[in-house]
């Protein structure tokens, strides 16, 4: 289910860069209200994964083990090695890792996310979407994932630019293209 009325992003925040030379890591972090354990399930499980995040795995991130992870938008699926799965603190493959972090009654989930700096805007647009949509799916309110096209729907171009002047950076000039249909993302 794919509901866009009922989603408005908010307001660029929570985001940082760090670069060392040729190497940017985007460092996103949100408060969630819910515990670490539910965080984790959301963050591992191949069928809530499906419901927010913009790719599908085969496979529970859960172990380490390798994977095929698909991106939102790309036919073909990319072999990835889960590299640490410690439930519920810390979950890293490919060029990103996840830090969950017990604070009050929820979570503090840090994404960091290595990736190519002419897209670190865009990056951050595509994540705060992302995880906007998990907050919803953690809330017992899914509106199904936002990604690809539909960013466009979804506020992703403000928030580019938002990111991009909070970086001071350029934002690359081209949009995401329009997904056909969502089963681009199920192969």
């Amino acid at each position: 289910m794919r509901n866009l009325e009922q989603y408005t992003p908010g307001p660029a925040r929570g985001a940082d860069v760090r670069k060392d030379g040729d190497k940017w890591t985007l460092i996103l972090v949100r408060e969630l209200r819910h515990s670490p354990e539910k965080v984790w399930a959301a963050l591992t499980d191949p069928a809530q994964l499906r419901e927010w995040a913009p790719f599908v795995v085969d496979e529970n991130l859960g172990t380490a083990k390798n994977v095929k992870l698909t991106w939102v938008g790309r036919p073909q699926p990319i072999e990835t090695t889960v590299t640490r799965a410690d439930p519920p603190h810390m979950l890293e493959y490919g060029d990103i890792r996840w830090e969950l972090e017990a604070s009050g009654a929820g979570t503090r989930l840090t994404l960091w996310h290595s990736i190519d700096r002419r897209f670190i805007s865009w990056g951050a647009a595509g994540w705060h979407i992302s995880l906007d949509v998990l907050e919803r799916l953690l809330s017992g309110e899914p509106i199904g994932p936002i990604a690809g096209g539909a960013m466009q729907v979804g506020g992703w171009q403000q928030l580019n630019a938002a990111y991009a002047k909070q970086f001071g950076i350029e934002p690359p000039n081209w949009q995401p293209q329009p997904l056909k249909n969502r089963e681009s993302r199920e192969s």
